[in-house]
């Protein structure tokens, strides 16, 4: 199923980054690009999002220098912004693989595009990981340690609940049940004609 091996990606993904456990460390991935290969996609998506992940902690820091904090955010735009683009991609990868698929005369659309339902399965990996940090922590006190236990417990739930619906989904649209529609992002934050502070300051 495809969950399964995206879940296994994700936990990879996270287990490496943990190794060293710095936003700056060097990233390489080790499944081949070629041809859009899904692998490589799911490991560069999750690891976009573990390093996010580590930025939005170091960010709320209260001690953090100003002048580190707005570099830090520019850091976090831009990673949304990878974010993003990896979600397209891999429904690219999906559309190319389902092209050929006859979509029946009844068949529905879905609320979100199979990426997306990607995206939220990556960070609930990363959700995962660390609240069963927290949920064993050794100087954590006991009570502390128990919340966190029964809500790793919620998480490991949605994301076998998630990971379902996913699976389904894409089942749903190679036989044509579903189809599936790609918008592509239109953001206007970041575009000079759009956002009128980028516009007037041009």
């Amino acid at each position: 199923m495809f969950s399964e091996k995206a879940n296994i990606i994700f936990k990879e993904v996270i287990a490496k980054y943990h190794i060293i456990d710095r936003v700056d460390q060097d990233f390489s991935n080790p499944y081949d690009s070629q041809s859009q290969n899904l692998e490589h996609l799911l490991y560069r998506k999750c690891w976009i999002d573990t390093v996010q992940w580590h930025y939005e902690d170091i960010i709320r820091d209260p001690n953090i220098d100003p002048k580190s904090a707005l570099t830090l955010k520019r850091q976090i735009d831009a990673s949304n912004q990878d974010r993003t683009d990896m979600v397209e991609y891999i429904d690219s990868y999906f559309l190319e693989k389902y092209k050929m698929t006859s979509v029946k005369q009844n068949a529905t659309i879905n609320t979100e595009s199979p990426a997306w339902g990607v995206d939220r399965l990556s960070i609930l990996a990363l959700k995962v990981f660390h609240m069963n940090e927290e949920a064993t922590r050794g100087n954590a006190s006991e009570d502390h340690r128990n919340s966190c236990q029964a809500k790793l417990n919620i998480l490991l739930e949605q994301r076998l609940d998630l990971s379902t619906a996913i699976d389904q989904l894409l089942n749903d649209i190679e036989a044509g049940v579903k189809y599936m529609k790609v918008y592509k992002q239109m953001k206007m934050y970041n575009d000079d004609e759009l956002n009128p502070v980028l516009r007037e300051g041009k």
